[in-house]
């Protein structure tokens, strides 16, 4: 089957943005656990979605290894979940799979999706974080209710029929993009080809401020030992307080908490010597858990980089390499509608924000699935190539993953 012989569904998905905010005030009190325990739907949710964001990190970064990486993987999760709920036999499994969720069935999977968003929704009254979906469709196509509804039961999606030949369907679409991500992610689609049909997008939106905010008056230019060798000036931002701390055989790692320390950043810095992709190769849900479960509170001198910067990827070899082949190949989409087994992912495509400074953290992600038919430790001084991790403490839900090999001087 060729694309030139089939209808096509563009679903661009999953878009995030964390931003800055004052944490004080209400809900800045640190916690210690969540308001109630994960459902065991939840539990395989967030596991294989742990799973799945390392193992997508691991295969991107393999072909960009001197250069800097920024992924969702809970957007690229929620994209693909919402898009795999519209997935029958052998592509449903083999979405099942390559998202790590083992025997999941969708009722599981969709009631995990449903009851995490709700919870990560709530955990912090000091950060505002909202998780957003919607469904874009050419007016004519037939789709089936059935999923339709799913899609507004399970993901809170917003579902709307557009003429897709009129420009006004671009616009509402990006439109709705720009809005959900604060503007940072101003369109997700340049155009809509003939043969897409629908629009699948999940959105992300957090904001918040570290809990132990940088003094910019302590904030210096510095040399930073970038992969490449060379060495800019960057702005290295500095303060001593107690962290959470943890160590590895190759590298030492310190977590930021944002807000009440429900959400955080660990950052994994490479011992001296050590190649950073090295790191990021080791790095799996049973060393990250392992890694996580070792943090102890230290007190310590943190520098960290200012930086901001951008990444956008075509993430087909990827996920293709993770066991996604079938979806882009041959694919069933007959739950999606009764011309399902015209359907297949024609490409998926991730772009993304981020900006680290002495207030906090402000970021993007937009994932475009295209389906077509057929001891005190010393200065902790972070100043060559690292890691960085955004993730949600107490579930554990990792939303971000980042690499940076160089700094702009």
């Amino acid at each position: 089957m060729t694309l030139t012989s089939v209808s096509r569904i563009l679903i661009p998905a999953a878009l995030a943005t964390l931003a800055c905010s004052d944490s004080s005030g209400p809900g800045a009190d640190p916690i210690d656990a969540l308001p109630r325990q994960l459902t065991a739907a939840e539990q395989k949710l967030v596991a294989g979605s742990n799973s799945f964001a390392f193992d997508l990190f691991r295969e991107v970064n393999n072909g960009q290894k001197s250069r800097n990486v920024f992924i969702s993987p809970l957007s690229a999760s929620m994209a693909l979940g919402m898009t795999a709920n519209g997935a029958a036999g052998t592509t449903y499994d083999a979405m099942r799979s390559t998202l790590r969720l083992g025997t999941a069935s969708k009722a599981e999977v969709n009631e995990g999706y449903k009851s995490l968003i709700a919870l990560l929704r709530g955990l912090d009254n000091s950060t505002e974080f909202r998780i957003a979906n919607s469904i874009w469709y050419e007016k004519t196509f037939p789709f089936n209710a059935a999923f339709l509804s799913e899609s507004k039961s399970f993901f809170d999606a917003e579902v709307a029929g557009l003429d897709f030949t009129s420009p006004s369907a671009l616009t509402t679409i990006n439109s709705w993009v720009n809005e959900s991500t604060a503007s940072k992610i101003p369109a997700i689609l340049d155009d809509i080809d003939p043969d897409e049909v629908m629009f699948l997008i999940n959105a992300i939106y957090f904001k918040s401020a570290w809990q132990s905010k940088f003094d910019k008056a302590q904030t210096v230019n510095a040399p930073f030992n970038a992969y490449d060798g060379t060495k800019p000036s960057v702005p290295l931002m500095n303060q001593t307080a107690s962290f959470k701390v943890g160590f590895g055989q190759s590298f030492v790692a310190v977590d930021l908490p944002y807000g009440n320390s429900a959400f955080t950043m660990t950052v994994v810095l490479p011992n001296a010597g050590v190649d950073v992709n090295t790191v990021a190769a080791s790095l799996n849900d049973a060393s990250w858990n392992t890694l996580t479960q070792s943090l102890a509170v230290q007190k310590t001198m943190l520098s960290l980089p200012r930086f901001k910067l951008t990444w956008s990827s075509v993430l087909n070899p990827e996920l293709r390499a993770l066991g996604m082949g079938v979806a882009f190949d041959l694919a069933d989409f007959t739950p999606m509608s009764p011309r399902g087994k015209e359907l297949i992912i024609t490409k998926v495509i991730q772009k993304t924000f981020v900006d680290v400074n002495e207030e906090g953290t402000e970021a993007a992600a937009a994932t475009s699935v295209g389906v077509g038919v057929t001891s005190a430790p010393p200065p902790i001084r972070i100043d060559r190539p690292f890691i960085f991790v955004i993730r949600e403490r107490l579930s554990g839900t990792i939303l971000f993953i980042g690499k940076i090999t160089k700094l702009p001087a």
